[in-house]
């Protein structure tokens, strides 16, 4: 540790956003990074607090105060070594990763943590920019072959892994390109595709092989994938959406958060805007009056798309009660807390509402016209169980022309892949496979990401898709070199 009394001389500083009447007028990234010497005063905030709390917080285990005193230390390159030991890909998760790191800091006890996830993306473009990032290419090839059938951050993960290791990889993605959600899923305004297609230039200089446009489980069976290769890794998300069954839900107008979206990021890309097999109609805010279900990422990435998009007006509404301003720290901390968050698109312009359950949708014409929508309290019984009332006299409507529902994924498409596979799922309807081999109920084949343990995290998919790596690694050759 460079700087022991560094968290108490230097505040904390983060990055900052361009303005949003300047922002809304694109889609492009519009934070404002820190300068080179701004960011290594930031990691001399580390305290070197004895017990690193960041690490537990973080799902890929990034050994944090050590790349922070390295940067503080202006010993980047160093840095990126360490930070690369452990995250394939920290421009992703320094970039939309929430940050449990940072709520587990031990200066967060303080509302003040280190800003852990705008330094991880400061190293990395910096390594980027230096020209350090390039491809670990394997000395020796194996001749075992792998497919990875999902290119979302688990199956890159897994994939650029296994690569290093020897191993001959395929990445299969039933969409036109590679990327999975990070690719359809999240706005261009929060991870501008440029840095995929970098990721994925250094993959294929290490051997990976990329297969877009083919659907396993569809246009190929699943059977011919296993016949050819010696172990196949299942990485496709959890793509299976929760809905809305309330009368008038099939109404014109009400769609699937994840259309919208997927649509957008299509039509900037210059792609077709429908899938196989999917709903072909545009879906536009465009001088609509937009309300979005659901009060997570998802529904906050509506509210950045609508406003870009011109809607006449937003409002998000969640079923649970609003969170509180501020966590108590004695309960809470060093764990994710439960608090109100507001993203920058929620700064954009946005109406927010708690405790709404949405009863019907009403229509005019064949087309929504409106929601009715009821307030509800939350009461604890007996046993500690939370059971939800709807209050007595508060029914209520909301103009409404477009409805985006963004509540959450349930687990994976059976049709198709799992059900060919004849899979054992678990009690969720997740692919079965525990976190130490990462073996399916069928021989050969492995699971890793949202897949396995359900919608999450990109943290979450990128350690699962290491590991997952590291286990059929050890399955095809005996041993392996592979961290966990």
């Amino acid at each position: 540790m460079g700087k022991p009394t560094g968290f108490m001389e230097i505040a904390r500083r983060d990055h900052t956003y361009a303005d949003p009447t300047e922002r809304l007028h694109h889609y492009k990234e519009f934070t404002l990074p820190l300068s080179e010497p701004e960011a290594r005063q930031q990691g001399a905030r580390c305290m070197d607090c004895g017990i690193p709390y960041c690490h537990s917080g973080c799902p890929v285990d990034n050994i944090i105060p050590e790349w922070n005193d390295l940067v503080y230390q202006g010993e980047w390159h160093e840095a990126l070594r360490v930070l690369h030991s452990t995250n394939n890909f920290p421009e992703f998760t320094g970039r939309i990763c929430p940050a449990p790191c940072e709520a587990s800091c031990t200066l967060n006890i303080t509302d003040q943590p280190v800003t852990i996830k705008t330094i991880e993306v400061s190293i990395v473009e910096k390594g980027w920019a230096e020209g350090w990032i390039v491809p670990r290419i394997a000395k020796h090839r194996t001749g075992k072959t792998v497919a990875v059938v999902g290119s979302g951050p688990a199956g890159m993960a897994c994939s650029q892994q296994l690569a290093r290791v020897g191993h001959n990889v395929v990445l299969y993605e039933k969409n036109a390109r590679i990327g999975g959600l990070m690719r359809y899923g999240i706005p261009d305004f929060k991870l501008e595709k440029k840095f995929i297609d970098r990721r994925m230039a250094q993959m294929r200089t290490e051997g990976v092989e990329f297969r877009a446009n083919s659907h396993i489980g569809g246009a190929i069976p699943i059977s011919e994938i296993r016949d050819k290769f010696d172990a196949v890794v299942l990485t496709g998300g959890a793509e299976h959406p929760r809905d809305m069954p309330v009368p008038g839900r099939e109404l014109d107008g009400v769609h699937f958060a994840m259309d919208f979206l997927t649509q957008q990021n299509r039509r900037l890309a210059g792609e077709p805007l429908n899938i196989a097999g999917g709903d072909s109609a545009e879906i536009l805010a465009t001088g609509k009056h937009v309300v979005v279900i659901g009060g997570g990422d998802t529904g906050s990435d509506c509210v950045g798309t609508a406003n870009r998009q011109g809607a006449a007006s937003i409002t998000q509404l969640e079923i649970m009660p609003k969170p509180p301003e501020r966590e108590d720290k004695a309960l809470t901390w060093p764990h994710w807390p439960m608090k109100l968050r507001t993203s920058s698109s929620h700064d954009e312009g946005c109406v927010r509402d708690w405790s709404v359950l949405t009863k019907k949708v009403r229509a005019a014409n064949g087309k929504i016209e409106a929601l009715e929508l009821v307030r509800v309290s939350w009461d604890q019984g007996a046993a500690g169980a939370m059971t939800m009332n709807e209050i007595p006299d508060s029914a209520f409507e909301m103009k409404a022309d477009l409805v985006l529902l963004a509540m959450g994924f349930v687990h994976p498409t059976k049709a198709g892949m799992l059900e060919d596979l004849g899979i054992a799922l678990d009690g969720r309807g997740n692919v079965k496979a525990d976190t130490l081999d990462y073996q399916t109920s069928v021989e050969g084949v492995f699971a890793a990401g949202d897949m396995r343990r359900g919608q999450s995290l990109v943290v979450w998919a990128i350690r699962e898709g290491r590991q997952c790596a590291r286990a059929v690694d050890q399955a095809l050759m005996g041993s392996t070199i592979l961290p966990r």
